[in-house]
């Protein structure tokens, strides 16, 4: 084999394998940010599900999900992908030789870093949903969305179907990650209901504040620092200079519009409570991470910061408004993912040339009802066979000892609040 493609090959490989074990790390960022903005009765459940959606989304998609994701030549149409099953064998030595350098990195390293995207929208759904329902209903639609609902609507885009067709652009995730997630998360949401006493028959709204901010500070800065991953990864190779110089652009994008995020969010809490919101700040991090990874290749830096700045003000007023429709969200991932993907979509058309405002606003729909209309319906199945919500007094109590026997903080606990 020539040495400069079997080079090429080992780098790319190893450059995907390590950018999708940053992206794996976001789920620890998840975890802690949720059991950081949950109550201390509710801990250890948020933890399990974390961990076990992990799972979960490991093996449906290794069964099922990446075929129909990536169907290939196997594919029906560019609606419906067909079902196949299991992982094929990886590239020879002699096939990448063959290839002349068109087959860039294994097979197995694209389905790892693809496997972790598919948990990082997964893990979405877990914050909107918490303190109230069920553990083992919550898995049981995890089983759905990783095995066939997420990947049905990758294959739209990354898997060549309709909308990548259509010129819809999303690069690393904007819409079919975080967009995916938060519609999935705001149809159980909405079939589960509020926590009880989160609002008033008058209309009140009483906050309900998370147990331990050091934990979701630390939460947020491992999600960010994995961000690089699943944005910079998505660039795929870095075996060249041209490749290189994108990469390293991605990563300063995504740098700059996290920096904006927090920014406007500080201070547009500010200007909004009269004080410095921890929470607030924290999501508008996020925010601009989300909103950036529409697109991290073609803006400048200022632009990336603005696209942010942007994002961190449009997450507070978000959380905002759907307390004020009674869509309980306790870590606010409906607007940080939801909403906030939507912006970064849109936010395309400032800079990338080849993307269209109609395209962005097909995918933007497409994907919303797809996975919104078919996440009620699952979640809904799930209602009438076993049920979607614990006890009011289980959630009075704390799903930690209901759902899981143990408590994550014993000797503090007070189970009465």
């Amino acid at each position: 084999m020539d040495k400069i493609i079997e080079l090429s090959y080992a780098l790319d490989t190893f450059y995907l394998l390590m950018s999708g074990a940053l992206v794996m790390w976001m789920a620890a960022g998840f975890a802690m940010l949720e059991a950081g903005l949950v109550r201390a009765k509710n801990t250890t459940e948020i933890l399990t599900k974390n961990v076990v959606l992990f799972a979960i989304a490991c093996i449906m998609y290794m069964l099922f999900g990446y075929n129909i994701m990536y169907p290939g030549d196997a594919a029906v149409n560019s609606v419906w992908p067909g079902i196949s099953f299991l992982l094929g064998s990886d590239n020879t030595a002699a096939e990448v030789a063959k290839s002349n350098g068109d087959i860039v990195y294994s097979n197995m390293a694209d389905f790892f870093f693809q496997v972790v995207f598919v948990a990082t929208a997964m893990s979405i759904v877990s914050g909107a949903v918490a303190e109230r329902m069920k553990l083992w209903a919550f898995l049981l639609f995890a089983v759905v969305m990783t095995g066939v609902i997420y990947p049905i609507q990758g294959y739209w885009k990354w898997g060549g179907g309709f909308l990548d067709e259509l010129g819809f652009f999303d690069f690393a995730g904007s819409g079919v990650v975080h967009l995916a997630g938060a519609s999935a998360a705001l149809a159980g949401v909405i079939l589960l209901g509020a926590r009880k006493g989160k609002y008033a028959a008058n209309g009140e709204i009483h906050p309900i504040p998370g147990c331990n901010m050091p934990l979701a500070t630390l939460g947020t800065f491992i999600l960010w620092m994995g961000w690089f991953g699943f944005n910079g990864g998505s660039e795929l190779i870095i075996s060249n200079v041209e490749e290189a110089n994108v990469v390293a652009k991605v990563f300063v994008n995504t740098n700059a519009a996290a920096a904006g995020g927090v920014v406007a969010a500080l201070l547009t809490a500010h200007f909004l409570f009269g004080k410095a919101d921890l929470s607030m700040t924290l999501n508008g991090a996020l925010a601009g991470l989300v909103a950036i990874t529409a697109d991290p290749s073609s803006p400048d830096p200022m632009l990336s910061t603005i696209i942010g700045l942007v994002a961190g003000v449009l997450v507070v007023f978000s959380i905002t408004f759907w307390d004020k429709v009674r869509i309980d969200d306790p870590v606010g991932a409906i607007s940080v993912h939801g909403v906030v993907g939507i912006w970064g979509l849109l936010a395309v058309c400032f800079s990338n040339t080849d993307s269209t405002i109609s395209a962005q606003l097909i995918g933007i729909v497409t994907i919303f009802s797809f996975v919104f209309l078919a996440s009620l319906l699952v979640w809904f199945i799930i209602k009438l066979v076993m049920g979607v919500r614990v006890s009011e007094e289980d959630e009075y109590q704390g799903v930690d000892f209901s759902e899981c026997g143990m408590e994550a903080y014993p000797e503090f606990t007070n189970t009465g609040k």
